[in-house]
């Protein structure tokens, strides 16, 4: 891993445990910030961009996230050994994330905003986001799949919209009022740091032929 990661991601991880910190000591209360997007989706709201946000944020929970982390190692792996073996990877990474990050949930147990601003069902506490937390794993996890494939124009430019649903279905939560915009700010932040930790953990467990060689002077 490169330096550059390394502090990228511890860069996350702090930024994601005060977070954490401002929601438990203030019980749950909006922050600066939250309110006023929420006001404003609650604003912009019409039926037909409900409709396809509600679209758009089922993408976010269910079986396909699963499906798809099974297909990034699919994706990444070039023999059948290499393909079993990443694809068992990305679907740890993502249970065990979706793990750790109910956990988080339950400790700090945030309220959602008002039940009367919801236009989609939800359940549980509200930080970090689940919908956000799931999506952006998986968006991690196909673009690893998708570069290890191919680093062509064409491939850098799926990773790009790979990342860009991913990200969409984080603000998709806060659209339809059923979390507040921090929640999906932890949602993201934390998905960062546990992609990283991912990466370092099965980085040794991941066949050479996945792999590639970092640029000499960034090892």
């Amino acid at each position: 891993m490169t330096r550059a990661r390394r502090v990228g991601a511890a860069v996350c991880l702090l930024l994601f445990v005060l977070l954490t910190v401002a929601v438990a000591v203030r019980d749950g209360a909006p922050l600066p910030g939250d309110r006023a997007s929420h006001a404003w989706a609650l604003d912009h709201r019409p039926p037909v961009a409900q409709a396809v946000t509600r679209a758009l944020t089922a993408t976010g929970s269910g079986p396909l996230p699963y499906l798809l982390a099974v297909g990034a190692g699919l994706l990444a792996g070039r023999d059948p050994r290499q393909r079993l073996c990443a694809a068992a990877g990305a679907l740890a990474v993502l249970a065990l994330g979706q793990a750790v990050r109910y956990g988080v949930m339950k400790a700090v147990a945030r309220p959602r905003p008002p039940l009367t601003d919801w236009a989609t069902h939800a359940s549980g506490y509200s930080f970090p986001s689940g919908h956000t937390t799931t999506a952006a794993l998986t968006a991690g996890l196909l673009a690893w799949g998708v570069i290890a494939r191919s680093r062509s124009a064409s491939a850098r430019l799926t990773v790009a919209l790979i990342l860009l649903w991913g990200a969409a279905v984080g603000l998709s939560r806060v659209y339809l009022g059923v979390h507040w915009l921090t929640d999906v700010l932890g949602g993201w932040l934390f998905a960062a740091v546990w992609l990283t930790l991912g990466t370092v953990v099965t980085a040794p467990h991941i066949p050479d032929g996945i792999r590639r060689e970092e640029p000499v002077g960034r090892r």
